[in-house]
């Protein structure tokens, strides 16, 4: 039992312990000890979730500041610090769909880009979007609109006439002079003000380079305009709902069930809804007043745009406007009261779409589990999988599925160190998985290799070596069938079990095991082919004198080959920025032996 008595009555944080010393939970109080004591006395705390957290609490360590506004920053420093599991994160492996300005480029463009975290450069950045494809439309809009380059940087050096992108009037051809800087930096300006909401300005600025062009007898060129004119008002006319509120702002929903539950976050800008993400959450054990706080914390000091107000649906501490510069409200009533139910409706909805996924992983889990005779619910998966081309640049990767999902914590690629240049995938397969297992804190309930009963055998004996005989085995292969039924079928071989069971084609099981082989598959291939190429850089170009690192990537980057470096002319290597005459005539003369 803790000694409550040794804990301070003062403001602060408070870290929960599990025998490891390893951090449970982190929460602040204005009173530590009276904090604790809801915990730690009988009747103090009724939440669900609490006993299972306090039935692995060991100790608790306590940090005193001077006041609330301390605890805020305190608390959400060693949340990120220490990622304790009884908190809510926002932050994780996951990468997120957003707009990329290329404001740094002499010619910027738009691109879509997946984000982990904030940005690294000084671009402009716009999301991150609910989705891929709400980022495509948008995206797709602004190409209609506003006609910026598309085009790589190599491409826009080398390109001599415009494309077909200019006849289509998407492009206004910068790469060839075509437009003026002035011009494009213009049609720059509009689609930085339409994404950040400011259409009202962008259409009068375009009326009034319509009357220009009309003036100067342009026609054409101000029938174009028109054009972008009426499809931006179309635009807005079908999004006339997110133009009923004015301003910058942010919204917040939260839908919770128990431990877990949904948090929903909403962007408006001038009053146009731009974005939606979502943060699921599960085991945690705040209330939703320290959940809102902590993932309000995490959200805007990792380098977000700031709204001017954020509206959520409870109070929360004062304190967190001033440490964060912008107003927090809670509505009572009318249009952003309905704003926030609604973000708390989106809340719900994605919970409930992500609670009938995992019913239907779960269904297929227990289902293999029954097929197989597995003696465990599989829940967490590894694959292996093997690549190399006649023994050359061996490799092997290792993904991890849990619950059905991919676990990309659990991912890892193997250069292969003991087939020494001969095509083995049975020793291959059995370095992996000794490396993998030897010295492992986690372990799989199940592990599929790639292959037929050669595979299987091979892993079958390792894991006796290694006295690993709770985790599950099986191994997955092609049928090749007749070339009169031209199809292939899928095999799943047991240990201790002659013939193969075979899947019906539409099966969910056999789609959860395809998902997961090709997902090892696809990574194995691509560190071998990124073996490979390295290798064949280093064997060819490295050769030449004075082709260090540097002028080889810029060399590969402007001719895509090494063999097409060899093939240059001397005109087309001085188009190559940083090549002396002495770099371009041992590259001659190395290609002329």
């Amino acid at each position: 039992m803790i000694d409550l008595s040794r804990y301070p009555t003062k403001p602060g944080v408070y870290l929960m312990l599990d025998k490891k010393e390893r951090v449970l939970y982190v929460g602040k109080a204005k009173n530590l000890r009276a904090r604790l004591r809801q915990y730690f006395v009988g009747g103090g705390d009724g939440r669900e979730q609490i006993p299972f957290l306090m039935a692995k609490v060991a100790d608790v360590e306590t940090i005193v500041v001077s006041n609330e506004k301390e605890a805020l920053l305190l608390e959400d420093t060693l949340i990120k610090k220490h990622k304790p599991p009884y908190n809510v994160h926002l932050k994780d492996d996951k990468s997120y769909i957003a707009l990329q300005v290329r404001t740094k480029s002499p010619w910027p463009m738009v691109n879509l880009v997946r984000l982990k975290g904030p940005p690294k450069d000084k671009n402009l950045y716009f999301g991150p979007y609910s989705s891929a494809l709400a980022a495509r439309e948008t995206l797709e809009e602004i190409r209609k609109f506003f006609p910026l380059r598309q085009c790589s940087d190599q491409e826009f050096r080398r390109r001599t006439k415009p494309c077909i992108l200019y006849q289509m009037k998407r492009c206004i051809a910068p790469c060839v002079g075509l437009c003026t800087k002035e011009e494009y930096e213009a049609q720059v300006d509009q689609t930085i003000r339409f994404l950040r909401g400011e259409t009202k300005p962008v259409i009068k600025q375009l009326k009034k380079r319509m009357d220009e062009a009309s003036d100067k007898w342009e026609y054409e060129r101000a029938g174009a305009i028109l054009q972008t004119i009426r499809a931006i008002e179309k635009t807005l006319e079908r999004q006339r709902v997110n133009l009923l509120a004015k301003g910058d702002f942010d919204v917040i929903g939260l839908y919770r069930e128990a431990d877990e539950g949904d948090l929903a976050i909403i962007n408006y800008r001038g009053g146009k809804l731009l974005s939606m993400t979502h943060f699921p959450f599960k085991m945690l054990a705040s209330e939703n007043q320290e959940l809102l706080e902590s993932a309000i914390m995490q959200y805007y000091r990792e380098g977000r745009e700031h709204p001017k107000i954020l509206y959520i649906p409870q109070k929360l501490s004062p304190k967190l406007s001033e440490v964060l510069g912008f107003k927090l409200i809670t509505p009572q009533r009318g249009e952003k009261k309905r704003m926030v139910e609604m973000a708390c409706d989106n809340a719900l909805m994605r919970f409930r779409q992500l609670k009938d996924k995992r019913a239907t992983s779960e269904r297929t889990l227990l289902q293999l589990q029954e097929l197989c005779h597995l003696k465990e619910y599989p829940h967490r998966i590894d694959c292996f999988d093997t690549a190399h081309i006649a023994g050359s640049a061996p490799t092997a990767s290792l993904v991890t599925f849990e619950g059905g999902e991919p676990s990309r914590a659990g991912y890892r690629s193997y250069h292969i160190r003991s087939t020494k240049g001969v095509s083995d995938d049975y020793q291959a397969m059995h370095e992996v998985m000794e490396r993998r297992y030897k010295k492992a804190d986690t372990l799989p309930n199940l592990i599929i290799v790639d292959g037929g009963k050669g595979q299987l055998n091979i892993a079958l004996k390792l894991l006796k070596e290694l006295n690993l005989a709770t985790i599950d085995l099986i191994a997955l292969s092609k049928d090749e069938a007749k070339h009169t039924k031209g199809l292939t079928q899928e095999r799943i071989f047991l240990p201790e079990r002659k013939d193969p069971i075979l899947l019906p084609k539409h099966s969910p099981i056999l789609f959860l095991l395809q998902r997961i082989r090709d997902e090892a598959h696809r990574r194995a291939i691509g560190l071998h082919k990124k073996q490979r190429s390295k290798k064949q850089l280093k064997s060819v170009l490295d050769e030449i004198p004075g082709i260090g690192p540097t002028k080889k990537k810029k060399l590969i980057a402007h001719f895509k080959s090494p063999k097409k470096v060899l093939e240059a002319s001397p005109e087309e290597l001085a188009e190559v920025q940083g090549l002396s005459k002495a770099d371009i005539r041992n590259i001659l003369k190395f290609s002329d032996c």
